[in-house]
């Protein structure tokens, strides 16, 4: 029998992504773990600690705060954005006027880069210029310091996360909804279903394998903010140390202060999060997602 010709020539072709993979990713990811267990300097030189770092961590007010700060994120912006996904989706899923254009207009956010989304917001949040007290001084309510205040900071932060992840959700979920066979739907209607019970007893279910998939990459991309935070507080600012994430403590550690195995060690257990967290929500799935 004749052997198969291999080619070669498709590994030249893939060459550059897979090494790019290993440079930038796999080597990155392993060398930042060995990086926490050491206390580098400023000039790369490193001193083998142990969990020395990880110790501190627990010890440190900052990381703590930040921890929760990355939990409030995760824990209140990821249902807000699903819930508001899914509902953004099935509206621009009915046949109405202007259909075109209202797609677009949510998925503006999407296409436009962090920076400007973060500097739009900061202006509109601000406390003397900014259009939102403007709104509420039209109907009489006090201006406020929304970046400033150390009771409003995170919240700030969190309408700006929401606003900035729905869009993408959406077109990722209005395409789950397209793939739904309107078969379903119409013998559901045919039996004297609702609208209501259409979407609750037949939508949601065979959407919930997509719902699932947008769960997932929200609580992670959640639990990785920095860039709102980083963009929109100074950091000199007494709110700042109310808004901080991990990923956030991280840079400071790592990049401000010099402290690269600490950084590092933040950056692991900040890992080990979302490895939990992403393992325990496709453990769950079971329990929800109705795949065909």
């Amino acid at each position: 029998m004749k052997k198969a010709k291999v080619d070669y020539s498709a590994y030249l072709f893939i060459a550059p992504i897979f090494i790019g993979l290993v440079v930038f990713y796999v080597y990155a990811f392993l060398r930042n773990i060995f990086l926490s267990f050491n206390d580098v300097g400023v000039f790369g030189e490193r001193t083998y600690v142990g969990l020395q770092n990880f110790r501190d961590l627990i010890q440190d007010p900052i990381f703590r705060r930040a921890t929760v700060n990355t939990f409030f994120y995760a824990g209140v912006g990821v249902p807000l954005v699903v819930i508001i996904s899914i509902g953004l989706a099935w509206l621009l899923n009915q046949k109405i006027k202007g259909l075109v254009f209202y797609r677009t207009a949510v998925f503006i956010p999407a296409i436009t880069l962090p920076a400007a989304i973060g500097l739009l917001w900061r202006w509109l949040y601000n406390s003397q210029y900014g259009l939102i007290n403007y709104l509420l001084g039209l109907i009489g309510v006090e201006p406020k310091a929304w970046l400033g205040d150390t009771e409003l900071v995170r919240w700030s932060i969190l309408i700006v996360l929401v606003w900035a992840s729905v869009s993408y959700m959406v077109i990722i979920l209005l395409a789950g909804l397209q793939r739904i066979p309107s078969m379903y739907v119409e013998a559901a209607q045919i039996d004297g279903a609702n609208t209501r019970q259409v979407f609750f007893k037949i939508t949601l279910p065979l959407l919930s394998p997509t719902i699932f998939f947008v769960t997932v990459i929200s609580m992670i991309g959640m639990l990785q903010v920095f860039d709102f935070i980083f963009l929109m507080i100074r950091s000199e600012s007494v709110a700042y140390q109310y808004a901080i994430s991990l990923v956030t403590y991280f840079y400071e550690s790592a990049f401000a202060l010099n402290l690269r195995g600490y950084g590092a060690a933040i950056s692991v257990v900040l890992l080990g999060i979302i490895f939990a967290i992403t393992a325990i929500q496709f453990r769950l799935q079971k329990r929800w997602v109705h795949y065909d």
